[in-house]
């Protein structure tokens, strides 16, 4: 199996469904809190641990990405690095596509949930889009 065979079949679910849907991706990196104890420390320098911020974050139609290098591309035109990118859909309502506020108030919790660790509800990639197992 293809390491991105898991975001090709996020986008062909999403434009499957019926009512019309956003995809919403939060990209983050992980970082040491300041307030850190030594161990925590010396696990993040291993590569473990540390607390996930958000970078940005941005909407998209499922048509308007061909695979997860569009999204990479794209995310390096647009914004700082990253080391995972989480992912959800937005269903509209009677045949039209989710409001724009209804976007930006999804992404807004999108972006606190991951900022307080409640990953679990999301798809999350690395940036190779390996499917990642952290919720």
């Amino acid at each position: 199996m293809d390491r991105n065979d898991h975001f090709r079949q996020l986008l062909t679910a999403a434009a499957a469904q019926p009512e019309p849907q956003r995809l919403l991706f939060v990209f983050a990196v992980a970082e040491l809190p300041d307030n850190a104890t030594p161990g925590q420390t010396e696990r993040f320098r291993r590569g473990e641990g540390g607390s996930l911020a958000p970078q940005m974050c941005v909407d998209k139609a499922p048509g308007d990405l061909a695979d997860f290098a569009a999204l990479v591309e794209e995310s390096r035109k647009a914004g700082p690095p990253w080391q995972v990118v989480f992912a959800a859909s937005l269903a509209g309502q009677a045949g039209q596509p989710p409001t724009r506020d209804r976007i930006d108030q999804a992404l807004q919790t999108m972006v606190e949930a991951v900022r307080n660790g409640g990953i679990g509800g999301f798809a999350a990639y690395g940036p190779q889009g390996e499917f990642l197992d952290i919720g």
